[in-house]
């Protein structure tokens, strides 16, 4: 399939997606029922004949009357129950939810026995799984498996670990039932990268594009995403809720954090009892710090469903905002205990942990969000932000290396490496981290600040006085709380250009040095040292010096904000042995 070019018939993708919602609430399958529900209700304006849609009843399926009762229990929970009078029953509806409730009452008795956030499992526990799963495999290896058993089957051979079998049954369960969105969620999240992605087998099938983006969009591939969001919106599904909260994702992703903020804005107009994804709203809100904002979210989620684990996250980020960290742990740990899997609490509650200085346990919450979830590059970057810490730097090395394997093209992760090869000694693989920081946007203006200092340091004073040079023209006007490092850079060019005999930027650079308190006085020096060497060649250029003041204002203003004299910044290095 072409999916750059794919062109979409409307009414057979809203009568497959029917069968499909019927299919998938017959097994109780709730949030796959629930995704094709609202991608079937974006469809709104196409017309299908009802009569085309198949009319098989589940009437017509064997055993109605037990399927009946155990879809009750099923529906309350009682998973044991239903699990106990649907164990001989050949019903394909009662055979799924037998093996469906026994999986789901595992999961259920894990969270119900949990005392702590350590969540040891229950060896007993993992003694059923492995046992559901050897019946299981017995029915496949029979070719006796429907797609939605295929599903459950990688399900459970997931939480056993086995992730490669996995990765096999739920490439066959989506060829088997396409529709099962479900099955794709779990085959993405065992999608390290684009070239596992390449590699599988995948049908030919207008949902595939689905699955595509959300993988692009796990993996950091954002404006990937975006085009096939956008063009799936021209395809017909512009109505789309999914689509425009997968939007605002890219958007978080990519730190466009105003775009993004106004993509969720629109969203909840669309859908303002919408609790998914609320959680990444209040993570854009508290790096805005819009604390009214956030607060009005807590609100109207806590109001809405206060036990669902978006709303203990947003709750929990608005405590943090506050400075109220124990209170945002405890939010943290209230989602982690109504869902053990929920990646978001782990790795805030690490972040809560850090603000709080207790580093063993923010090392277990990095650790267990790793576990859930392997591509999540914030808990790699909290473990090494923790471990640097603690002044252990090849530990740091690590993790920030896996990292910024993950967010290639982020110029925080390349900082953070610099940062440690420097501490390390390795000069030329933390100039190379600097450099390309500097290259992919220095989000945090800090590149060429840790390469002017890094020049310095190893006595490459051309390459010094070029990248401090670069900072000041950057960083002068600009309204920011780096007076010091701004004054550092204007008494290095001074000293710089005065070695030199360049006395005009000696006393440029000199000058500037007396509008901030950390450089004034060597200012004032450097001064006094421009002027006797100019002697009687330059007599009328005198300084007042008596109160810090000078009259030397009109001269010194020329070039004041030019720095034309600045020489390129040009940067060569030997690529590091490990190629980073």
């Amino acid at each position: 399939m072409n999916d750059e070019t794919m062109t979409l018939d409307l009414k057979k993708v809203k009568i497959g997606i029917h069968k499909a919602i019927i299919e998938c609430s017959r097994r109780g399958l709730l949030h796959g029922t629930k995704w094709l529900a609202e991608l079937n209700f974006s469809l709104e304006n196409v017309e299908i004949d009802p009569s085309i849609i198949s009319q098989a009843s589940v009437y017509d399926d064997v055993d109605y009357d037990r399927y009946a009762m155990a879809k009750c229990y099923f529906d309350l929970k009682e998973y044991d129950r239903c699990a106990f009078h649907t164990e001989k029953s050949q019903s394909k509806y009662c055979k799924f939810l037998h093996f469906y409730s026994r999986f789901l009452s595992i999961e259920k008795k894990k969270i119900d026995n949990l005392t702590d956030l350590n969540y040891n499992t229950d060896p007993g526990l993992n003694s059923q799984l492995q046992s559901l799963c050897s019946e299981l495999r017995d029915i496949f290896l029979a070719r006796d498996m429907d797609g939605f058993c295929m599903y459950l089957y990688g399900v459970v051979l997931k939480r056993l670990d086995l992730h490669r079998a996995a990765l096999t049954i739920l490439e066959s369960a989506v060829h088997e039932e396409p529709l099962h969105w479900g099955s794709w969620l779990e085959l993405a999240s065992l999608i390290t990268d684009r070239a596992k992605l390449k590699m599988l087998s995948l049908p030919d099938h207008w949902i595939k594009k689905f699955f595509i983006a959300h993988t692009y969009l796990e993996q950091q591939l954002n404006e990937e995403a975006l085009d096939i969001y956008r063009d799936l919106g021209e395809q017909g599904f512009s109505s789309s809720n999914y689509l425009l909260a997968q939007s605002a994702i890219a958007h978080h992703n990519k730190r466009e954090v105003n775009t993004a903020i106004l993509t969720f804005r629109e969203l909840r107009k669309k859908d303002p009892y919408r609790l998914d994804n609320l959680d990444t709203l209040s993570n854009l809100l508290y790096v805005k710090e819009m604390s009214v904002d956030l607060a009005f979210l807590a609100h109207h989620a806590s109001e809405t469903d206060k036990y669902r684990v978006e709303t203990c996250c947003v709750i929990g980020n608005y405590y943090s905002l506050r400075g109220e960290h124990q209170k945002a742990v405890m939010y943290f740990e209230r989602a982690l205990k109504l869902n053990p899997q929920y990646l978001s609490a782990w790795t805030l509650m690490g972040h809560e942990f850090m603000e709080m200085k207790n580093t063993h346990a923010a090392i277990q919450s990095y650790r267990q969000a790793i576990d859930v979830n392997r591509r999540d590059y914030r808990a790699w970057y909290g473990l090494g932000q923790t471990y640097e810490i603690l002044k252990l730097p090849y530990y740091c090395l690590y993790y920030y290396k896996q990292a910024q394997h993950l967010r290639p093209n982020d110029s925080r992760m390349l900082i953070a490496l610099g940062e440690t090869y420097e501490k390390l000694d390795k000069i030329q693989e933390s100039l190379k981290c600097y450099y390309r920081a500097r290259c992919f946007g220095d989000l945090e203006g800090m590149a060429l600040l840790k390469l002017a200092k890094l020049f310095d340091k190893v006595n490459e004073t051309e390459q010094a006085a070029a990248a401090y040079t670069e900072y000041v023209k950057e960083n002068y006007d600009s309204q920011t709380d780096n007076k010091q490092e701004i004054s550092l850079a204007f008494k290095y060019l001074a000293n710089y250009h005065l070695k030199r005999n360049e006395l005009d930027e000696a006393y440029e650079f000199a000058f500037k040095c007396l509008s901030y308190e950390e450089s004034k006085e060597e200012g004032k020096a450097l001064l006094k040292t421009v002027t006797q060497k100019r002697g009687q060649e330059d007599g009328e250029m005198q300084v007042e010096m008596q109160d810090g003041s000078t009259s030397m204002e009109v001269q010194s203003s020329r070039n004041a904000r030019n720095f034309s004299h600045l020489r390129p910044l040009t940067l060569t290095f030997t690529p590091s042995p490990d190629g980073s």
